[in-house]
């Protein structure tokens, strides 16, 4: 009951806000402003991770706990959350001019972690690893040769293994029924986790073919999302009051090339019944130009959908950003907007939505609030969760201290720390 209340809650205290003028219009005083912000501890990830699982990391590289603001759930109780890591450290190296992906700390187990709000600090409370049927690490390797980016160790010198049960969690939302749902950039896919942490299904897109994952893989998604951007899967996720999951995709698909892609502002959202078990809407959405989004941005690849979260029956606040920059828009999901299973949903259509959104039913949106106006924001915000009272929280994912290139680590192996740490900062809207 408190956890159905939560949600309610959470919807009704904004209710009229969300319907109403956003806070980004607001001036003086009344307008949107950081009323406080909480901080993560540096947390050893080898005696958290080992905690969870015994053994599972023998070298943390002196990599502190991070990523777990991959995204962020109210979790019944205030001023406490539900956030989710992501595959854990990872960076890039370029040797002899292409770029590897690196896993500092391959025994890494993404995890649902608890945390609250105790003053300034951000106090882990509850951990949960994420395991496989028969209870082992899912890990976050890549799954796949042919579709994933092949995993190395930390200074890009050695191949690793690949791990079909590999996890690159980002979005979290918690069902009345204690389990929880993720979203994972991998496949792309949707996963269902028990209480306990345990992969009861992962929802993956028609003709993926994963072999050897120790859980149910159900391929229901539309065929088309198997050309995602790598590393740019789902990232968002919501939970509507009905209990339907809305699913962002972080970035336009490369549809019918990465060229298409990478120059394209028409992504897309998908709506999924839990107690139907499957897809029932999908919809065209379509960011603003880089340099709106953020001014100091030319770059279009570099827009990204990381969080989207309930703010009516029907209505979603969508966090349209660059690492340096986020804005929400309110939209609607409106039936006239959905094209699953439409002529866009088929890789033979000429041009693609990706390369042309003429005729496309795009949803429309509104700006609900710019955090680039709002002092003290964090940068690179992936989690969002509304709150009563006007209350909105954000996290920022800190990549557990990581930077790119082979200066990430000093001579003896260990982390050269980025210094960015993991901030919840709670916003009153007016």
């Amino acid at each position: 009951m408190a956890r159905r209340w939560v949600v309610a809650a959470s919807v009704v205290g904004v209710a009229a806000l969300v319907a109403g003028t956003a806070p980004a219009a607001v001036a003086g005083d009344r307008g949107p402003k950081v009323v406080g912000t909480a901080t993560l501890p540096d947390i050893s990830l080898g005696k958290f991770s080992n905690s969870l699982i015994r053994g599972s990391v023998d070298n943390d590289r002196k990599v502190d706990l991070g990523g777990i603001g991959s995204d962020i759930f109210p979790a019944g109780r205030s001023g406490e959350f539900w956030t989710v890591t992501d595959r854990g450290p990872n960076g890039q190296i370029k040797i002899d001019d292409v770029n590897r992906r690196t896993f500092p700390v391959p025994g890494f187990d993404p995890a649902i972690v608890k945390v609250k709000v105790d003053g300034k600090k951000l106090q882990v409370i509850d951990a949960i690893p994420i395991t496989t049927r028969h209870g082992k690490p899912v890990t976050g390797l890549s799954n796949q040769e042919s579709r994933d980016e092949l995993p190395y160790n930390f200074d890009a010198s050695t191949r690793l293994g690949i791990n079909p049960n590999g996890l690159d969690t980002e979005g979290i939302v918690r069902a009345n029924d204690g389990t929880f749902w993720l979203v994972d950039e991998y496949s792309p896919s949707l996963v269902h986790v028990s209480s306990r942490g345990q992969v009861l299904a992962r929802y993956v897109p028609k003709g993926l073919n994963l072999k050897g994952a120790d859980y149910p893989v159900i391929e229901s998604l539309p065929a088309i999302f198997l050309t995602r951007k790598i590393n740019r899967g789902f990232e968002g996720l919501a939970q509507l009051p009905g209990g339907d999951l809305v699913l962002a995709l972080q970035s336009p698909l490369s549809n019918p090339t990465k060229k298409v892609g990478e120059a394209s502002l028409n992504t897309r959202l998908l709506r999924f019944s839990p107690h139907r078990g499957k897809l029932t809407a999908e919809y065209a959405y379509q960011f603003d130009p880089v340099g709106v989004v953020d001014p100091g941005e030319d770059d279009t690849s570099e827009l990204k959908i990381s969080s989207i979260v309930a703010a009516g029956p029907e209505t979603v606040l969508v966090e349209e950003r660059t690492d340096n920059a986020a804005r929400l828009q309110r939209v609607v999901l409106r039936p006239s907007g959905d094209i699953l299973g439409s002529k866009w949903d088929d890789v033979a259509t000429t041009p693609s939505y990706e390369a042309d959104a003429t005729g496309v039913p795009v949803l429309k949106k509104e700006l609900f609030l710019d955090l680039n106006t709002v002092k003290g924001a964090p940068k690179k915000i992936e989690g969002v969760a509304l709150l009563p009272h006007d209350t909105l929280v954000v996290i920022n994912d800190n990549d557990f201290g990581m930077t790119d290139g082979p200066a990430a680590f000093d001579a003896e192996g260990n982390l050269v720390d980025s210094g960015i740490e993991t901030t919840l900062a709670t916003i009153r809207l007016r």
